[in-house]
C-alpha cells in the first residue's frame, strides 16, 4: 500500500511496508473525471469515491488504539514540555465529572478511534463523515460552502478540496477546533491546533478498496513538529458492525 508523507504544504507518496497486499490508487485504474468540465460541482467532479461504510483496519500503533495506553506512555508524539506537563495531570474521572468525555474524539484523533465510518454527500458541496465510535459527524465543505466561523467545536472547521494532480485525492484543511487529546492518555492539543489531511483510495488484489487517510496536526503549544499518522479503513458492502456508541473517557 501507498503511504502520504506530508512536508510543509506538499505531499509524497512512497512506498512502505505493511501487512496488506501491494495495491494501486483507484485513481490510476481507470477512474477519474475531476479535470472534466470546469462548471462541475464537487460532487459531480468527485475523482475518487468516498462514500459508503468503512471499518477500521488496525494495523500499527496497536497498544494506544485498541487498549487504554498507560498514563505517561507518549512514545511517537512530539511534545512540548508544557504539553507533558499538561498531559501528566490527566485524569479521566475528572473529564467524566466535569462531562468533558469526548476529548479524545475531535478531528485531530477521531479516526484513531477503532470503528466504523460512513460517508455520505450531504449536498453537492458538502461531504458528511459520521463515525459510530463516539457518535461523531464532521462536515467537510468544499469552496465557498464553509459556514461563517461560531464557537470552537470537536470538529472544528473543515474547508474541502480534490486534489487531481499526480495521486487523485481528497485534500482537507481544519482549523476553530475545541482543545482536545491525540490520544485516551491525556496527550493534549490546543484550540490553536490546524489539521491536513490527505485521502486516498486504493484497490487490493483480492479486490478490497482500502480508505487511506494521512493526518497531520500541527499545534505551536503543545506540539515540536507536525504529528504524522496514516489510518486505514477498509469499504464495506452493507452497514454491518455499525453500532453507534457514545464517547467515553474510559476504555
Amino acid at each position: 500500500m501507498s503511504h502520504r508523507i506530508i512536508t510543509g504544504s506538499r505531499a509524497l507518496v512512497v512506498a512502505a511496508t505493511l501487512i496488506m497486499i501491494p495495491a494501486l490508487p483507484l485513481a490510476a485504474q481507470g477512474r477519474g473525471g475531476g479535470g472534466r468540465g470546469g462548471a462541475q460541482n464537487p460532487k459531480a467532479a468527485a475523482p475518487i469515491d468516498l462514500t459508503g461504510y468503512w471499518v477500521s483496519v488496525v494495523d500499527e500503533d496497536w497498544r494506544f488504539r485498541m487498549v487504554m495506553p498507560p498514563a505517561g506512555d507518549y512514545m511517537g508524539v512530539p511534545m512540548t514540555a508544557e504539553a507533558g506537563k499538561v498531559a501528566a495531570t490527566w485524569d479521566p474521572a475528572k473529564d467524566e465529572a466535569s462531562g468533558d468525555v469526548c476529548k479524545a474524539f475531535g478531528a485531530p484523533s477521531l479516526f484513531r478511534q477503532p470503528g466504523h465510518l460512513h460517508i455520505t454527500w450531504q449536498d453537492d458541496q458538502t461531504l458528511q463523515v459520521e463515525m459510530d465510535a463516539g457518535k461523531q459527524t464532521r462536515l467537510l465543505h468544499f469552496g465557498k460552502s464553509k459556514p461563517p466561523a461560531g464557537p470552537s467545536t470537536l470538529q472544528g472547521d473543515s474547508v474541502a478540496d480534490w486534489e487531481t494532480a499526480g495521486v487523485r485525492s481528497l485534500k482537507v484543511e481544519t482549523s476553530h477546533l475545541k482543545a482536545g487529546y491525540l490520544r485516551k492518555n491525556g496527550v493534549p492539543y490546543s484550540e490553536n491546533a490546524t489539521v491536513l489531511e490527505y485521502y486516498d483510495t486504493l484497490k487490493e488484489r483480492d479486490g478490497s478498496i482500502m480508505l487511506v487517510v494521512t493526518t497531520s496536526v500541527t499545534d505551536p503549544q503543545y506540539l515540536r513538529e507536525p504529528f504524522i499518522v496514516t489510518t486505514h479503513f477498509k469499504k464495506q458492502n452493507s452497514d454491518a458492525g455499525w453500532s453507534p456508541s457514545a464517547c467515553t473517557a474510559k476504555w
